[in-house]
């Protein structure tokens, strides 16, 4: 009988986020767990009354439900048992016993990988900086990992994609709910172009737990997780903390002190962590311990010229007459519409020839408002477009 529902088991009775590396250890692997039976998993010491009664209540052979549905979806279940679980997540105290994974399970044995997290509301800025950022760190070599979530995740991914990198989105809910519809088409381009990975059953809903819960593999996964824009309350800081916990480095971007919105991000640099100014900032770390997965000849550039040529490389073009040609401060061009956008997105940023308010849009597009909102919201998670006085919007 495969492991397998063995360790769906363990996930169903214990949940996500328990800490089963003591349990593990002990009786060797989930079945072991199971075969040992309730009079030695008393006599261990190990186990509450509470977690004995959850070991009691399922049976492995009830694990039919979640291997048809991964089965049905083309999604493949990953345990500590096989050789494509990450070594870096088996060593935390609390291990998921589970990884439901869309995509290639090959990126996720990629030494460099490198998570951005920040918050969900991330300004302009943030999200430009965020995307560069990923796109220079992926130039480099590394896998960006971030949470697949609105706002400064959304950026890093697309940022990644964009410079044809790869990528690892670790969801807050299960591979098969319908949570996020606006991001859909990068969660499939993700899928194409690294991995979806989630530690909760197939169709388990997001909430306001299984976020924080997730967090923890953000950062046990990735070499360093660096915090772009992150208010004082920011999720994104928990991250950092775990990070930390995990032993694992801390990188922040500096914001504006006046801002709420670079609250937490400067008080991380100041309690400590790196703050970063360019790439190399954060590749200079690793770059001896992987250095022949590693590329840092593009990676000295400052974040502030990134932003004004509006690229991540900077490469000059060969053989081009131009290449060395300085490009004004005032020059920032958009920045491109990924493949993955939905069709109304399209629609939408191709209505913006000027500044025009959401009802313009709707007339321009003939779209109702409502879809234009959750277009403009996808456009804005991309950081193509931006939201001007008088609640008008024109392109980056």
């Amino acid at each position: 009988m495969n492991d397998d529902i063995y360790w769906i088991w363990l996930l169903k009775c214990f949940g996500s986020a328990a800490a089963i590396d003591d349990i593990i250890r002990y009786f060797g692997s989930a079945r072991g767990l199971y075969e040992a039976g309730s009079t030695e998993w008393r006599l261990s010491g190990l186990l509450t009354a509470k977690q004995i009664a959850a070991l009691s209540k399922w049976s492995p052979s009830q694990s039919g439900d979640v291997l048809k549905a991964c089965r049905e979806n083309g999604w493949e279940i990953l345990t500590p048992q096989s050789i494509y679980y990450p070594q870096r997540l088996r060593e935390i105290r609390n291990f998921p016993p589970v990884l439901f994974l869309k995509g290639e399970r090959d990126v996720l044995l990629r030494d460099v990988k490198l998570s951005i997290v920040g918050t969900r509301r991330a300004s302009n800025y943030g999200l430009r900086v965020a995307r560069l950022l990923a796109e220079a760190l992926s130039e480099a070599g590394a896998v960006v990992v971030s949470g697949g979530a609105l706002g400064v995740d959304s950026a890093a991914h697309a940022g990644a994609l964009h410079a044809h990198g790869k990528t690892i989105a670790v969801l807050g809910c299960g591979l098969g709910t319908d949570y996020l519809r606006e991001n859909a088409g990068l969660r499939q381009e993700i899928s194409q172009n690294g991995a979806l990975i989630s530690e909760f059953l197939p169709f388990s809903p997001a909430s306001r737990t299984t976020f924080p819960l997730r967090n923890r593999i953000i950062s046990a996964l990735s070499l360093g997780t660096v915090v772009v824009e992150a208010g004082e309350k920011s999720g994104s800081l928990i991250t950092a903390r775990l990070a930390l916990e995990q032993g694992r480095d801390v990188f922040a971007v500096p914001g504006d002190i006046v801002s709420s919105a670079f609250t937490g991000a400067n008080k991380l640099i100041r309690d400590g962590a790196k703050p970063v100014f360019t790439p190399l900032d954060i590749l200079e770390e690793y770059v001896y311990t992987y250095p022949e997965e590693i590329n840092t000849a593009h990676a000295g550039r400052t974040l502030g010229e990134m932003l004004r040529h509006g690229e991540a490389s900077m490469r000059p073009a060969v053989d081009s007459p131009s290449a060395n040609t300085a490009v004004p401060n005032t020059a920032l061009p958009s920045v491109p519409l990924p493949e993955s956008a939905t069709g109304t997105a399209k629609t939408v940023y191709a209505s913006l020839d000027a500044e025009r308010h959401i009802d313009e849009i709707s007339d321009k597009t003939g779209l109702p408002v409502s879809a234009c909102l959750s277009a403009l919201t996808e456009l804005e998670l991309y950081g193509c477009v931006q939201l001007t006085e008088g609640k008008k919007y024109k392109k980056v």
